[in-house]
C-alpha cells in the first residue's frame, strides 16, 4: 500500500527497513548530523534544514520559507510511489507530518483536504502540523486555504514524546473519487 510513513529522527532505520522504504525527506535543523539509513538510496535523500517555528525573525532558527516547500513539492512528484516515502525531523510530530501532508496533495491534488487532514489525525493523535508550512504549502498548492482550515480543525495534537511513528496511507485513484 502506497503511503508516507511520519518518523521521529531516532527511528528513521527501523521505519525505513520495516515499511521498505528506499526515499527519504528529512526536516532538521541546519546542521544537525544524522546517519542516512543504507536502504535510503543517497540519490534519493533531500534534507531541508529548517527549524520547527511558525514565524521568521527568531535569532539564528530557520523558518520554513516558500523555496523549502517548494522541494517537499518537487521532491514527492518525483516519488514513484512503488514503495512507502519516508518523512522525518526531530520529534515526527509538526515539520514532518505537515510535509507528509504537503507530500500527499502533490501527488494526488483532486483529494479533499478535510479527509486527507482526518486520516493524519487516525494515524496520529499527536500529530500538530507545522502552521508556516501548511499556510505556504496551502499557496503554493494553490488549495485555497482548504488545507490551513482542515489542519487548524483537527487542533493540536496530544503531548507526545516524539516515539510515535505512523503511517499516512495514500487513497487510490478510485478511492480519491468515491462519492
Amino acid at each position: 500500500m502506497a503511503g508516507i510513513v511520519v518518523s521521529p529522527l531516532g527511528r528513521i532505520a527501523e521505519m525505513a527497513v520495516r515499511h521498505g522504504c528506499r526515499e527519504m525527506l528529512s526536516l532538521v535543523a541546519r546542521g544537525q548530523d544524522f546517519h542516512r539509513p543504507g536502504v535510503i538510496d543517497a540519490t534519493k535523500h533531500v534534507t531541508i534544514g529548517v527549524n520547527d517555528i511558525s514565524f521568521a525573525g527568531t535569532g539564528d532558527l530557520i523558518a520554513p520559507q516558500e523555496a523549502h516547500v517548494a522541494q517537499i513539492i518537487d521532491f514527492a512528484r518525483k516519488w514513484d510511489r512503488s514503495r512507502p516515502l519516508l518523512v522525518h525531523c526531530w520529534m515526527g510530530i509538526s515539520r514532518s507530518p505537515a510535509a507528509a501532508l504537503i507530500a500527499a496533495l502533490a501527488v494526488a491534488p483532486d483529494q479533499d483536504d478535510e479527509a486527507l487532514v482526518k486520516r493524519l489525525r487516525l494515524a496520529s493523535p499527536f500529530a500538530t502540523p507545522n502552521t508556516r508550512i501548511i499556510e505556504i504549502g496551502d499557496e503554493a498548492l494553490s488549495r485555497q486555504g482548504r488545507l490551513v482550515a482542515a489542519v487548524r480543525a483537527i487542533g493540536r495534537g496530544a503531548d507526545a514524546d516524539g516515539n510515535a511513528p505512523f503511517l499516512l496511507r495514500l487513497l487510490q485513484e478510485n478511492e480519491r473519487h468515491a462519492p
